[in-house]
């Protein structure tokens, strides 16, 4: 039976580190082969759920076995295996469900993005688009659709997750109207909507996004009536006047892809417009080694940063903005309120 381990000494967890790898990996391929949606409440044998998965059973048994030392799985004593609250997530169909994030952090380009953060960390280059020529959303919607996919789905569960913590930290009760840029598939403004009977909002992204928006704001759906679907690039435009914009989890971008987008809310917004721009930040939160981690990969694939308190300010005040709150909106999110000035 193999369970999570204690923490080891320096030189055992140092050669653990160094295959981080193989947990990443393991991860991947248990997210792919579906095996946590395929055991349910009741521990089952390996041979069982090698065939409900469709792999050998000795390959399955080792899978596993890896993972139960983090906690993913717990192997009882008499064999088989069973669910743990990490191993949960993994399933499709969990409220809290991370197993598109695990597939997006895992996909086939950032294997060949690691080995190169040296060249990163020494010359703060974008090494992806060294490695495919191309500016990384462009290739992943050219070159690789399966993983811009991944991306979608990943993003989209993120939002829907923190969507009603959102709605319920932002009081809009004095605007007509909002726009969600860079939005994904709409679900924060929805919230917002459902939460405001008045209000008119519109969701902005990309043309291949909105495509797959939230179906209660399409054709037919409960908030159709009082919602615009724009397909665009907020850094090249903002082509929607309102009286407040979301920005949330997008301004990660280099400083230039940051500035032209906050410079075109502005001016789409006019004087008083309100800005809320919502970040994981770096800063020391509970999600640190996932935050800057994430930040890791942001400067080799879009030659971008997640952001501390100090930096964000930064940005948003060198655009002109004037930062009128800085609040929490759940343990891993904080929420920049801020006023186009006059």
């Amino acid at each position: 039976m193999t369970t999570a381990q204690t923490a080891p000494p320096p030189p055992m967890r140092l050669r653990e580190l160094v295959f981080g790898a193989a947990c990443a990996a393991a991860l991947r391929a248990a997210a792919r082969l579906g095996v946590a949606d395929a055991l349910g409440d009741t521990p089952m044998a390996v041979a069982d759920l090698a065939t409900a998965v469709k792999t050998e059973p000795g390959p399955l048994r080792r899978l596993l076995r890896a993972l139960t030392c983090y906690g993913v799985f717990t192997e009882q004593p008499d064999g088989t295996f069973a669910h743990t609250d990490m191993s949960r997530l993994l399933r499709e169909d969990d409220p809290g469900s991370l197993r598109w994030i695990t597939l997006w952090c895992t996909e086939p380009w950032t294997w060949e993005a690691w080995p190169k953060l040296d060249e990163a960390v020494r010359t703060g280059r974008n090494v992806v688009q060294d490695l495919f020529g191309k500016e990384f959303f462009v290739y992943l919607n050219e070159d690789a659709p399966e993983s811009a996919d991944v991306f979608n789905r990943a993003m989209t569960t993120s939002s829907r997750q923190s969507a009603q913590d959102v709605a319920d930290l932002l009081d809009l009760s004095g605007a007509d109207s909002v726009v969600d840029i860079g939005g994904g598939q709409g679900h924060v403004v929805a919230g917002l909507l459902e939460k405001y009977p008045a209000m008119h909002g519109t969701l902005l992204d990309l043309p291949r996004v909105v495509e797959n928006a939230d179906p209660r704001l399409r054709e037919g759906g409960s908030l159709a009536g009082r919602v615009s679907i724009v397909a665009g690039d907020c850094r090249e435009a903002v082509p929607v006047r309102a009286d407040v914009y979301i920005i949330k989890n997008i301004l990660e971008w280099d400083d230039d892809s940051t500035a032209r987008c906050l410079r075109n809310v502005m001016a789409a917004g006019g004087p008083k417009a309100r800005v809320v721009v919502i970040e994981n930040l770096v800063d020391d939160t509970p999600s640190m080694r996932f935050s800057t981690a994430m930040d890791l990969l942001l400067l080799m694939n879009v030659g971008g940063a997640k952001h501390t308190t100090e930096s964000m300010v930064s940005r948003l005040t060198a655009a002109g903005l004037v930062i009128d709150d800085i609040s929490p909106v759940n343990p891993y999110l904080h929420a920049f309120d801020c006023t186009v000035p006059a």
